[in-house]
């Protein structure tokens, strides 16, 4: 895939795996404690290494990494999942991908995992090439739908508000997603379906948070944290804090 508005390159990292380490040493804008998810830290690392052929990758006209796309294949339509998107979003799609690629299960849907852009690239439309890649590559292979767990840019903003409420705004000039990132999901054809209230958990000791967020954390209840969608819940009197993300499950036919 050559991408000319921008003299990109976008491949998969199967097709340029000499490139495995400036995917991962390129900066982003992830907050510091969305890494400390056990969930993303246990497979994150093993999309790379095991489903190559599922991860994308743009480089600039220097040969510079500048976005990664990470995906899974996994079967959706089977016995217990009966093709409902699960409420614990991008950590359960994750344990359902690699519990199938054991087990020899036959995929049959491609769910998005991340869209990363490099900081300096942000605001250029980046991130709609990367889901086009991403939904061009999950069809070459066979698949008829994409899903994706989003996790709406502008949400920090607005962490008081509910995610049913949030996700479902709409503008009234166009009836596109107020949130910039559903905007790009419905513009490339995709569906909101669904809240998943609880798609990512980070938990830690009070000490913990303070190094990740530079937080007191010493005050029971909700604290608002910055990159954080929802405020995190604070327990000084059994010395930790948990935050418990909702995402939004967006369908792509194909």
């Amino acid at each position: 895939m050559h991408d000319e508005r921008m003299d990109l390159r976008i491949t998969t990292l199967a097709e340029r795996p000499g490139l495995f380490d400036a995917m991962w040493t390129m900066e982003d804008t992830w907050p510091v404690f969305v890494q400390h998810d056990p969930v993303g830290w246990s497979f994150i690392g093993r999309i790379a290494t095991e489903l190559p052929e599922y991860v994308l990758v743009a480089t600039d006209t220097e040969g510079a990494v500048v976005a990664k796309g990470f995906s899974v294949p996994f079967a959706l339509h089977t016995q217990g999942r009966d093709g409902v998107l699960p409420d614990r979003g991008w950590d359960r799609v994750m344990q359902w991908a690699f519990a199938d690629l054991r087990r020899g299960t036959e995929p049959d849907t491609v769910s998005a995992i991340e869209i990363t852009i490099v900081p300096t690239m942000l605001g250029r439309g980046l991130s709609g090439r990367m889901l086009a890649a991403m939904r061009e590559n999950a069809k070459s292979r066979g698949f008829r739908e994409v899903v994706a767990p989003v996790r709406p840019s502008g949400k920090p903003q607005e962490p008081a508000s509910p995610m049913s409420e949030y996700a479902y705004r709409v503008r009234e000039s166009d009836g596109l997603p107020v949130d910039p990132w559903l905007r790009v999901h419905v513009r490339a054809g995709g569906v909101i379906e669904k809240v998943a209230p609880a798609s990512m958990t980070v938990s830690g000791s009070l000490d913990e948070w303070r190094t990740w967020t530079g937080l007191p954390f010493d005050t029971a209840g909700p604290v608002v944290v910055p990159g954080a969608l929802v405020p995190v819940h604070c327990a000084p009197d059994r010395d930790h804090a948990v935050y418990v993300e909702p995402n939004v499950w967006v369908r792509h036919a194909l």
